[in-house]
């Protein structure tokens, strides 16, 4: 093969108005998925709604793969799915659904937004590791971490920041534990994870005796509608879609603007009182996560070129 038809076979960039979708999605819809979650409560407890949020969004997911011809899952990947979907869901997210029933969704969003300093300490116990910079984003990391939980609200509202310190905890454990196992294909991937984390929050959400007592607000019904389908199956195959056609710290930048979304909504549309220690803990952590990133992402030689065959 000739090195100019080698350079003809190189893919083609994603149209620039795809990518400009794909970042609004995952920016605005999981920016506002924390006030969804807040709304949501006022109809639902907390592990019964994630759970019918993630049956229902796994379900519609996996159906509309099988329709398109995917394989299902093996046993084995059925199995790592399982583990997966209960540490990111049913911990990552059904502990942040647990805390909003008393502190606020920005202050739930700023506290997920140190997973990746958690993502950096589980990396160590895998056996990575990490450069001067990544140390320096993990110390400050925590220093806004400190910040927040010193604060008055999550202060006030013990189980709310224990709930908000395991969350990401949880989610990043999971992450870092499932890279090189036996997975499906990334969208068959999610909507395992999404039933199997669903059912595992819906059946302990009956086993602690959450029930559904009364019919819904059309409020509360809309937001877990909202959460289902804008959150889990459009933010989810946007940001899986980004993984797969830009650079992964574009791809990952929502963890820097989900947070000031979330504030802003939850002030705007809640009426949610933001302090400057929660502002100034935000900026922190921040920080700190945009270290960890900028420093683990991967640089090209810059004087190498890349080796083209001649004609075979």
């Amino acid at each position: 093969m000739s090195g100019a038809m080698a350079t003809g076979d190189l893919p083609a960039p994603p149209p620039r108005v795809a990518v400009v979708l794909g970042l609004l999605s995952v920016y605005l819809i999981w920016g506002s998925t924390y006030l969804g979650i807040r709304l949501g409560l006022r109809g639902f407890p907390p592990f019964l709604m994630a759970g019918i949020r993630f049956l229902f969004a796994g379900s519609v997911l996996l159906l509309w793969l099988r329709w398109r011809g995917h394989a299902l899952p093996t046993r084995r990947q059925w199995q790592n799915a399982a583990i997966m979907g209960c540490l990111l869901l049913g911990l990552g997210n059904g502990l942040v659904s647990v805390a909003q029933q008393w502190v606020s969704s920005g202050m739930a969003a700023i506290s997920v937004a140190s997973m990746p300093v958690w993502a950096a300490l589980f990396g160590v116990a895998f056996g990575r590791r990490y450069l001067s910079v990544e140390w320096l984003g993990v110390g400050i990391g925590f220093v806004g971490v400190l910040i927040l939980n010193i604060g008055g609200e999550l202060r006030a509202q013990p189980l709310g920041a224990l709930c908000l310190l395991a969350a990401p905890a949880g989610w990043a454990f999971g992450s870092v534990w499932s890279r090189g196992r036996d997975l499906p294909a990334p969208f068959m991937s999610t909507a395992a994870q999404m039933l199997c984390g669903g059912a595992v929050m819906g059946s302990f959400g009956l086993a602690i005796g959450e029930r559904i007592d009364s019919v819904p607000s059309p409020l509360a019904l809309g937001a877990v509608v909202y959460l289902a389908v804008f959150g889990s199956i459009i933010g989810f195959g946007a940001y899986i879609w980004l993984l797969h056609n830009v650079r992964p710290a574009l791809a990952t930048s929502y963890a820097y603007v989900n947070p000031p979304i979330a504030v802003l909504l939850g002030a705007i549309v809640a009426n949610e009182q933001v302090g400057w220690q929660t502002l100034i803990a935000m900026a922190v952590i921040l920080t700190g996560v945009v270290l960890i990133t900028r420093g683990s992402r991967p640089h090209p030689p810059s004087a190498a070129k890349p080796q083209l065959k001649g004609a075979d």
